[in-house]
């Protein structure tokens, strides 16, 4: 989330588990590889992720539509699943995502849900993503639904609410442009 004069900005990143795609001095893409290990979070790695293949663009894309479906729906098929062990955790939990079919997953909202996690599990390993076609999926959607594209976000809404019902009170979590905190005023 961003912070001052960046509030209006939402930063999906995990460095942790960055990786090129492409060797730096070649530019060619990295080589299709199995009995890889999982990385990162078993809840929205994608298929491939869960079986051992290497991953790439298209699981970045494929996990970015199970985090949207999670914001959707609150919460997704294969959690809260139980298990002995981590190595049965993630067995069930790529069990059930296999099982799920894209639709019954993106059940009751608007069908470019399934369209794009449909693309994306479709793309090759070194396939490059057509994010224009991807964005416009959901620009289109957006305008359907006559939101507008004012930068303003549900939660910088509730904030300005919040402050405004108790002026005593500044906005938490913003910084004094230097990167320090400035901390509530009470």
């Amino acid at each position: 989330m961003g912070i001052g004069r960046h509030c209006n900005k939402l930063f999906i990143i995990d460095f942790g588990l960055a990786k090129k795609y492409r060797d730096s001095r070649t530019r060619i893409h990295i080589p299709f590889r199995d009995n890889k290990n999982l990385t990162g979070t078993a809840r929205y790695a994608s298929i491939n992720a869960h079986m051992g293949i290497e991953q790439s663009r298209r699981d970045d894309m494929e996990s970015l539509g199970y985090v949207l479906m999670y914001f959707n729906r609150g919460n997704l098929p294969w959690q809260g699943l139980k298990a002995a062990n981590k190595k049965q955790k993630y067995e069930k939990i790529s069990e059930k995502k296999m099982s799920t079919p894209v639709e019954i997953l993106c059940k009751g909202f608007p069908s470019e849900f399934s369209m794009y996690l449909n693309y994306c599990r479709g793309l090759r390993f070194d396939e490059a993503p057509d994010y224009m076609y991807l964005r416009q999926l959901f620009r289109i959607l957006f305008r359907t639904l006559n939101h507008q594209y004012d930068y303003t976000f549900d939660w910088t809404l509730l904030k300005q609410k919040a402050t405004m019902n108790n002026p005593n009170t500044s906005v938490t979590n913003q910084t004094d442009g230097a990167g320090a905190s400035v901390q509530p005023q009470q």
